[in-house]
């Protein structure tokens, strides 16, 4: 039987960062088809002091890949975050979706109750449970990275919606 820690992450994240590839797919698309400078998407904020949309995506890719592999007990594979453009935005999510993928569902047998240090030897330490890492940081990280991105894209013109932001489930 597959542990619900892993049920409950890592499909999800393979779920959305998929759609988020897509999107991000067709904002490249309709950038080039209506004369659209890439960056106009790629550097949008909601507000200025917000991350733009690569730095957003960047996030929710290292939330997907960190929380994966500290509930496995694996290393947490590190990117230099160095994207600028739809093209490296592309690789680095399927570059996320393959470790997601390299991990063994049975890594995350019992990481219900490992402890997980948030900002370890830092004033912020903080220890949580895994499952109250998983189910009240992690996720709830993830999606504000991943809807924000969505919202971005959403924002400036690209005829997305729900569907798009779901992808297939």
């Amino acid at each position: 039987m597959t542990s619900p820690m892993y049920t409950n992450s890592v499909p999800v994240f393979k779920q959305l960062l998929s759609a988020l590839k897509a999107i991000l797919a067709q904002a490249d698309a309709h950038a080039a088809a209506n004369s659209v400078e890439p960056d106009a998407f790629l550097q949008a904020r909601l507000y200025p002091d917000m991350f733009p949309l690569v730095k957003q995506v960047q996030i929710a890719a290292d939330f997907a890949r960190g929380i994966s592999a500290r509930l496995a007990g694996v290393d947490v594979p590190v990117y230099e975050g160095k994207e600028k453009s739809f093209a490296d935005l592309a690789g680095l999510l399927g570059q996320t979706m393959a470790f997601l993928e390299s991990v063994n569902p049975s890594k995350f047998e019992g990481s219900e109750a490992k402890e997980i240090v948030l900002r370890p030897g830092t004033p912020k330490e903080k220890k949580l449970s895994g499952q109250a890492y998983l189910a009240n940081y992690g996720l709830p990280q993830f999606l504000f990275h991943v809807t924000t991105a969505y919202a971005l894209l959403r924002h400036n013109g690209l005829p997305i919606g729900k569907r798009d932001f779901m992808g297939v489930y």
